[in-house]
């Protein structure tokens, strides 16, 4: 299993959101709602004969300019765990398309502003971990 293969399947899963972009380089100047995959580190022989590595990543959910009125409203939206909530699109297809064993998102670990070139904009960031051989 490759990490572009995975980081393709988490992209996959997170345009079932209407409307959401995807990115695997988070960009000097985002065109928002975009949704941007980053690996963050790998565990490796997490069973028997190696056969399963554990893969964190990060998802980056750049909504709009701090200046907009709407940008945390989109927030909300995205940290939900119905329709249009990143959970239940990273969770869409737990396999990834055959590429994994299990996908979960576990935590929403920021909210706020964030700084790209120049422009700040309103984000979160979710972690995901893929269970994969």
């Amino acid at each position: 299993m490759s990490v572009s293969d995975i980081r393709a399947g988490l992209a996959t899963n997170l345009a079932t959101i209407a409307g959401l972009r995807t990115a695997a380089e988070l960009p000097d100047q985002p065109s928002p709602p975009i949704a941007v995959v980053q690996l963050n580190n790998i565990t490796y022989d997490e069973a028997f004969q190696g056969g399963l590595a554990l893969y964190n990543f990060t998802v980056t959910v750049i909504v709009g300019r701090v200046s907009e009125r709407t940008a945390q409203t989109r927030l909300n939206a995205f940290a939900s765990t119905g329709v249009g909530g990143i959970k239940k699109a990273v969770e869409s297809d737990k396999t990834l398309g055959g590429k994994a064993f299990d996908v979960r998102l576990q935590e929403m670990t920021s909210m706020g502003a964030i700084t790209l070139g120049e422009t700040q904009y309103m984000a979160c960031e979710f972690s995901v971990q893929v269970m994969s051989n």
